[in-house]
């Protein structure tokens, strides 16, 4: 990332009905019926293979101020997952500290509204998450003291436990989404273990995941490690070797995108792009080509979990996640 200002099929099969009983139309009927069992359980198994292999959608929210607020990207309906970025520094002695771009001034305690935002999205059934990091290199975890001390900032600031100063709100979020691009990958798989320990069998604390595609991650790899991570958007872009590119097509992205599922232990894996040209320096797929090419390649995966979009503005402007909901 960088920092920038089915439905099951219902059979409702009639008869026509006659006054009088005839032997010969029963049997006639009872051998009708059971030359469409075969295909009502054909269909059956469609559907449940198209439930199995539906993914969501997530996008990264927060990083220019022009994007719309939170509430209105969850109101598209095309989002299940919703990465609030960035917490973008911390650690290293420092204060942890939010930077919301042009949205608002979390010292100020401007971004307080964002909670009804995050509401309204966690009414519609998507997930809201607090994103670690990002293109920066404001944010390192130095120890293990480091590690507890950001765990129990983000509970109490942002998650369930409770602090006067709650830059976002009241809202409670559904979980910490770790994108580590830089400060090294000490502690991290430290900051996953204590963050998971504050989920109870009320609320679980949801971990997600942005590694890019050279596998293992730099930053990451020791917190994939943990297999404590439900959902993983693995960046396929801004990296030749194990992305999309218009010359040599999908090959080095489907590549890659089996080692991962072969190697990382997660709930779910998705294909992580950028939501138009702009987005990125590379790697950007046209949604035909995502759903023609791509897709098909992805979604056999017992782990396909759904594409990530970077980032929500992006998407507003080239409408990437209208145009490959259906598919997803």
């Amino acid at each position: 990332m960088q920092m920038r200002i089915q439905k099951a099929i219902l059979c409702n099969c009639k008869h026509s009905h006659h006054n009088q009983t005839n032997p010969n139309n029963m049997e006639a009927k009872k051998t009708s019926s059971l030359r469409h069992l075969p295909l009502l359980f054909l269909l059956t198994l469609a559907s449940l293979s198209a439930s199995a292999s539906a993914g969501g959608i997530a996008i990264y929210w927060g990083q220019d101020g022009r994007e719309g607020t939170l509430a209105a990207a969850c109101a598209t309906g095309n989002y299940a997952y919703v990465n609030i970025a960035f917490l973008s520094a911390y650690g290293n002695g420092q204060a942890p500290t939010l930077n919301l771009a042009g949205h608002c001034n979390p010292s100020a305690g401007t971004c307080t509204s964002v909670s009804t935002g995050i509401r309204a999205c966690q009414g519609r059934g998507i997930k809201v998450m607090l994103s670690l990091g990002g293109g920066g290199s404001g944010y390192s975890l130095t120890s293990t003291a480091d590690a507890q001390s950001l765990a129990n900032y983000i509970w109490n600031n942002y998650l369930g436990g409770s602090s006067s100063n709650r830059p976002l709100g009241p809202a409670v979020l559904d979980g910490v989404d770790f994108d580590i691009e830089s400060g090294g990958s000490a502690h991290y798989d430290e900051l996953a273990r204590f963050l998971s320990a504050h989920s109870t069998g009320g609320r679980k604390v949801y971990l997600s995941a942005a590694p890019q595609c050279p596998y293992p991650d730099a930053s990451l790899g020791p917190a994939l490690a943990t297999g404590l991570f439900d959902y993983v958007w693995v960046q396929f872009y801004n990296n030749p070797p194990c992305q999309y590119s218009s010359g040599g097509g999908v090959s080095n992205l489907v590549s890659s995108w089996k080692k991962w599922t072969a190697s990382v232990r997660a709930g779910n894996i998705f294909v992580g792009l950028p939501a138009s040209t702009a987005a990125a320096g590379s790697g950007y797929i046209p949604p035909g080509t995502l759903t023609s090419q791509v897709l098909p390649a992805v979604k056999g995966s017992p782990t396909y979990g759904g594409i990530m979009l970077w980032n929500r503005y992006q998407d507003g402007i080239n409408g990437y996640s209208s145009a490959v909901k259906g598919s997803v």
